[in-house]
């Protein structure tokens, strides 16, 4: 299956802790495990549920899910919603799907909270530096090409009244790849709250929502270390009833002359960043608006995206590359998250 963009999901390792000797006659609700690929990457659902449940069924109608999502959303499918927009050559107003006005409204909203740093316009600047859906480059463009694709860039160039989305330049395209990927991750939560399970655990790409519990305990789950190249665990957490979502360019970036090119584009340059943040974790109850928030905290200097977070109470953690090694940035929402040690 096509994917949103071409960038490698941050994983996330669940912790799997199980208690032994428990009383062969209590009656423990059975483990359901389900796996697939979508949106360029793979998706899985863990929950806890009474053996009733018709699990066939439960899985297809979450995968129907995906794909309406994919058909709306992706810019890898020409004739998604989302292309059809991004192609349309008139400034007349474009009537969109309920799914599609949600994501965009919230993409929007998170979009003028950081003074335009989260920008579903950033498309053409995302194509041209090489990590979109026509492939990688191996130089960074031209200051001539880059100019004029800034010229139709920013969340001004586009409105939403309603479910009816204008552009002003008929070359305006919108990419969601910072925000459908954890759309997808609440839908699914959705469909298994609907089914009454309430004990479960989401994963797209690393997005990831959870609630309820285990039988035997809280839910945990690992943060990986950002090291290119190994699969290694920064920290635990027991997010308890919320999404998890992490950004990162460890693993995305493309280097020319010994400059290293991520693929997060900050919109206020038109260019990748490059500063020392590696990784940027968000709880939230939302999973898409967790996955926004780390991205734009990505894209902001640390002190910056620090102080973001403080004000508007997002729970972070920024792991930021040292010249020992790395360290953590935790906002103040975040510290009911760790050990009774650290904070």
């Amino acid at each position: 299956m096509k994917r949103f963009v071409s960038i490698s999901p941050i994983w996330f390792i669940v912790i799997s802790l199980w208690i032994t000797g428990c009383s062969p006659a209590a009656k423990q609700p059975q483990e359901h495990a389900l796996q697939g690929n979508t949106m360029g990457t793979t998706y899985s659902v863990k929950f806890y549920g009474q053996p009733a449940i018709d699990i066939k069924a439960l899985q297809q109608q979450m995968e129907l899910e995906l794909e309406l999502i994919n058909d709306l959303m992706s810019t890898y499918r020409p004739a998604s919603e989302l292309m059809r927009f991004n192609q349309l050559q008139s400034s007349e107003p474009f009537s969109l799907s309920e799914p599609s006005r949600k994501v965009i409204a919230e993409a929007i909203r998170v979009g003028e909270q950081t003074g335009g740093i989260i920008d579903i316009t950033v498309g053409p600047l995302v194509e041209l530096w090489g990590f979109g859906a026509a492939g990688r480059i191996v130089a960074q463009p031209a200051a001539e090409a880059l100019a004029a694709v800034r010229g139709y860039v920013g969340l001004d160039k586009i409105s939403l009244h309603d479910n009816q989305l204008t552009k002003q330049d008929p070359r305006v395209a919108i990419d969601l790849s910072t925000i459908a990927k954890g759309y997808g991750v609440d839908r699914l939560a959705e469909i298994l709250q609907a089914a009454g399970i309430n004990d479960y655990l989401v994963d797209i790409g690393g997005d990831m929502r959870v609630n309820g519990s285990k039988p035997d305990r809280a839910w945990r789950v690992a943060i990986e270390k950002p090291v290119a190249g190994t699969r290694a665990m920064q920290r635990i957490i027991e997010p308890g009833d919320m999404a998890l979502a992490t950004s990162g360019d460890y693993r995305n970036f493309f280097e020319q002359d010994g400059i290293r090119y991520s693929h997060l584009i900050d919109p206020r340059t038109g260019a990748p960043i490059s500063h020392r943040t590696v990784s940027s974790t968000v709880l939230h109850p939302s999973s898409m608006t967790a996955d926004a928030y780390a991205t734009a905290l990505h894209i902001m200097a640390a002190e910056e995206a620090l102080q973001f977070a403080n004000k508007y109470q997002i729970a972070a953690l920024l792991i930021v590359k040292t010249d020992e090694g790395f360290s953590e940035l935790v906002s103040e929402a975040f510290q009911p998250f760790l050990s009774e040690e650290e904070r």
